[in-house]
């Protein structure tokens, strides 16, 4: 790593649209941290970055542990002494009716979506003050914007819950040079929506976007990608949806 390189740190980043997001930055010739509850997962999506010649290593995080949150940063601190980008985009997603919606899931939601995303953030910001620079780059979702579907209590108000805690970072860490966004993606075909996604609600939703597709990971990572750079060092505490008009379109049709 040359000693000018940025630190980007990703949360779960082994797989879908955070192993994406951790590619672009390592193509944009960041040293990326791939953190992962699943270390091993991380391993193997580090080690595949470093074959094609890129700077990437793996973080065992968990989320929803602060104690993991302190350890992972203390690494970071001792070994690479700085943060420069930090996103978060680990989370959870489960349905329920909401009138049956079960409190467990409920807490865990929270505690890994948004919990997580505010213990992550500030960790990372200690570190970026000391340079007078930093990106926080938080994953949200349409579902934070507007109800998509039925049975997201949980995810859709950690979502919003996000944007609403990007807006607060962006208010108080921009007399540091820091700046604070959230992307909210539409529907992205990712192991997740594969699972979570029936094919009766895949229809329905993709009906509903005025491109007629889900989105791919690259196409998130791209979005990030301009957050992250020198180009978007005027833009702070905004929530960009990257969902194929979904947010824009009403009752489509003629």
């Amino acid at each position: 790593m040359s000693s000018d390189a940025k630190v980007a740190l990703v949360t779960g980043a082994a797989m879908g649209i955070g192993a994406a997001i951790a590619e672009q930055l390592a193509r944009d010739a960041m040293t990326v941290l791939i953190s992962d509850i699943n270390l091993e997962e991380a391993e193997k999506t580090a080690r595949r970055f470093r074959d094609e010649g890129l700077s990437a290593h793996a973080l065992q995080l968990d989320v929803a542990q602060p104690a993991s949150v302190d350890a992972a940063f203390d690494h970071v601190a001792k070994t690479y002494g700085r943060c420069d980008v930090m996103v978060n985009n680990a989370g959870i997603a489960k349905t329920f009716p909401f009138l049956d919606f079960p409190l467990d899931n409920w807490l865990a939601t929270m505690n890994i979506n948004l919990t997580g995303t505010l213990l992550c953030s500030q960790r990372a910001a200690r570190l970026m003050v000391l340079r007078h620079w930093g990106r926080i780059i938080n994953i949200a979702s349409v579902a934070g914007m507007r109800a998509v579907g039925k049975g997201r209590t949980a995810y859709g108000t950690s979502k919003a819950a996000v944007i609403g805690l990007t807006r607060q970072i962006a208010s108080e860490l921009a007399e540091h040079g820091i700046t604070a966004n959230a992307i909210a993606p539409g529907p992205v075909d990712t192991p997740m929506t594969e699972v979570l996604h029936s094919p009766a609600f895949r229809e329905a939703y993709t009906s509903a976007i005025p491109m007629k597709r889900y989105g791919a990971p690259d196409e998130i990572a791209a979005a990030v990608s301009f957050l992250a750079s020198e180009n978007a060092a005027y833009i702070t505490g905004v929530a960009i949806p990257v969902d194929g008009g979904f947010m824009s379109a009403g009752a489509l049709g003629t």
